[in-house]
């Protein structure tokens, strides 16, 4: 099998991490592809999107999956960077099937695209995660896209049930050993291989869970 050269930004939420992703970029000027999926397409969050990235030096589109799609894994293909929205990580992976979004992602990694999201935009490039999908109470989710080993828990220090929730899972079983990030920190991967933690805000932070415990793992702060 070939090496992956493809990079993924895991955000665990929130944090202005746009101009760091659009610079893992190749290209100069790259196509941004957001996808609104986790939110059923919510108009705000389209508007939210272009109102971000339409003054950095990037061509940013969006690709619906819902009502009528328009060759949306096509659309995808002419992607540098695609950015993932929060939302219902169960509901998002299911539509993304149903479209061959998911292949479109992953052929999109295998050339090289950067791959990024907060939250279940995070969560979904992972083998399993925790999730609130299926109602208020935090489940195991376990089928993720599976482009990175292991599982992966955002807003780890937001919500404190969610940690506590990740945790016993993890050293239960229920879920493989992973990532956990704090907001406004992220995990960047270059193909499978970790290759550093940052954040936007200070105190920001992630972790190495497995079912031994929780360690803490170097995190670099970046500029304003």
């Amino acid at each position: 099998m070939r090496p992956v050269s493809g990079r993924i930004l895991a955000c665990g939420g929130g944090g202005a991490f746009d101009s760091f992703l659009l610079g893992l970029a190749a290209s100069r000027r790259p196509r941004v592809c957001f996808l609104p999926t986790a939110v059923a397409d919510d108009p705000g969050s389209i508007v939210g999107f272009y109102e971000r990235f339409v003054p950095l030096a990037c061509d940013p589109y969006h690709v619906e999956l819902f009502g009528i799609p328009d060759a949306p894994a096509e659309r995808l293909a002419s992607a540098d960077v695609v950015w993932v929205s929060g939302g219902n990580t169960a509901n998002m992976l299911a539509v993304w099937r149903v479209h061959g979004i998911d292949a479109a992602l992953r052929a999109a990694w295998e050339r090289g695209a950067v791959l990024g999201g907060s939250s279940a935009g995070a969560n979904c490039w992972f083998e399993a995660s925790v999730t609130d999908s299926f109602g208020a109470e935090f489940r195991p989710l376990d089928d993720g896209l599976g482009l990175l080993r292991g599982s992966f828990c955002p807003h780890y220090d937001g919500q404190e049930l969610r940690r506590l929730v990740y945790t016993r899972l993890v050293a239960d079983g229920a879920l493989p050993p992973g990532v956990a990030c704090d907001d406004a920190a992220a995990a960047l991967y270059d193909g499978t291989e970790l290759a550093e933690i940052v954040a936007t805000s200070p105190g920001a932070r992630a972790y190495r869970v497995t079912a031994a415990g929780e360690e803490p793992l170097p995190t670099r702060l970046l500029s304003a």
